[in-house]
C-alpha cells in the first residue's frame, strides 16, 4: 500500500521470508498434484493455512488503508508523493549495500537502467490505459516486488500510473477490477518467482544493480512538483518542477521526505539485526 515500504523487508522483519519463498514455489506442484486428483496429497504438502493467514492480513491492510490514501492523494498530493520519495530514495541507499562487491559491470549496468527507466517514465502518458489488459500487467508486475526486499508493488503501481487508479476501485468496490488486479497477480507470483530467484541465485549483484538502477531512475516519477501539459484539454506530460518559493507547504514536504527516509532505515535496521541473531 505505501511505495518505498517493501513487502520482502518487511517479511524479513517479521521472520517469514523463506517461507514465503516456499510457499509460492509450492503452488506449482500444488496444481499438478490437485489436476491429477490427488487432493489429499495436494492439501497436506501445500502450506494453505499459511497463504490463508497471509492473504487475509493482506486484504485487511489494503481496504483499511486504501480510502485514507485516496483521500491524501486528491487533497495533499505534494506531500504525499514528498513522502514516497523519500521512501524510495532510503530504499535505494538499503538495497545497493546487497550488492557484495561493485564492479565496471555493475555501476554499467547501474548507470544503464537509471538512465532508461528516467527516459522511459519521461515517455510514459499522463494517463495509462484503464483496459482491463493493462490492469492484469499491472498486477502482474506488481505482485513481483514481494519477493524482492527493497522494491515495493504499490511503487511499481505508481510507475505504471495504477497506484490512484486501483486505490479509487477498492474504494469503490468495483469487483471486475479488482479481480482483474488479483487474476494478474497471481499469475504474475507463480510465473516470475522461479525466474527472479533464478537471477538472483546465478547473477545476484548484476540483478540487484539493475533494481537499483531502476528505482533511481523511477524517482523522476514520485517528485512531488509537476506541472500538467495539456493538449486540447488532455493531459499528456507531467514536467517537472521546482518549487516558486520556500513556503511552508515545501517545508512540510522536505520533512516528509526526511521522515520516509528515516522510517526505511528503522525498518531496514531492524530486519538486518534479525538476520544477524537467525545465524547465530
Amino acid at each position: 500500500m505505501i511505495p518505498g515500504v517493501s513487502g520482502g523487508t518487511v517479511a524479513f522483519v517479521l521472520g517469514i521470508y523463506e517461507e514465503l519463498i516456499d510457499a509460492i514455489r509450492a503452488v506449482v506442484p500444488f496444481g499438478r498434484r490437485l489436476a491429477s486428483l490427488r487432493w489429499k496429497e495436494a492439501f497436506e504438502q501445500f502450506p494453505w493455512r499459511f497463504l490463508l493467514a497471509l492473504v487475509a492480513g493482506i486484504g485487511t491492510a489494503v481496504l483499511s488503508m486504501a480510502r485514507f490514501l485516496h483521500w491524501a492523494l486528491e487533497t495533499h498530493p505534494v506531500y504525499v508523493y514528498a513522502l514516497f520519495f523519500g521512501l524510495i530514495v532510503a530504499s535505494v541507499y538499503v538495497v545497493r549495500t546487497r550488492i557484495h562487491k561493485w564492479t565496471l559491470p555493475t555501476l554499467l549496468v547501474t548507470a544503464l537502467f537509471t538512465v532508461g527507466t528516467y527516459l522511459l517514465v519521461g515517455l510514459r502518458p499522463a494517463q495509462t490505459p484503464e483496459a482491463l489488459w493493462f490492469v492484469f500487467l499491472s498486477g502482474m508486475l506488481a505482485i513481483c516486488a514481494m519477493i524482492l526486499p527493497g522494491i515495493s508493488g504499490a511503487f511499481i503501481l505508481v510507475l505504471l500510473g495504477k497506484y490512484h487508479y486501483m486505490l479509487g476501485a477498492l474504494i469503490r468496490m468495483d469487483l471486475v477490477i479488482v479481480l482483474v488486479f488479483i487474476a494478474g497477480a497471481a499469475v504474475g507470483i507463480v510465473s516470475f518467482a522461479n525466474i527472479l530467484r533464478w537471477l538472483l541465485d546465478h547473477h545476484h549483484d548484476l540483478t540487484v544493480a539493475a533494481l537499483v538502477g531502476f528505482m533511481l531512475g523511477a524517482l523522476r516519477e514520485l517528485w512531488p512538483w509537476k506541472q500538467t501539459r495539456l493538449v486540447d484539454g488532455i493531459p499528456v506530460e507531467a514536467i517537472d518542477i521546482l518549487p516558486a518559493a520556500f513556503t511552508v507547504e515545501v517545508a512540510v514536504a522536505l520533512g516528509l521526505m526526511i521522515l520516509g527516509f528515516m522510517f526505511v532505515i528503522v525498518v531496514e535496521r531492524t530486519a538486518e539485526r534479525r538476520r544477524k541473531l537467525a545465524t547465530e
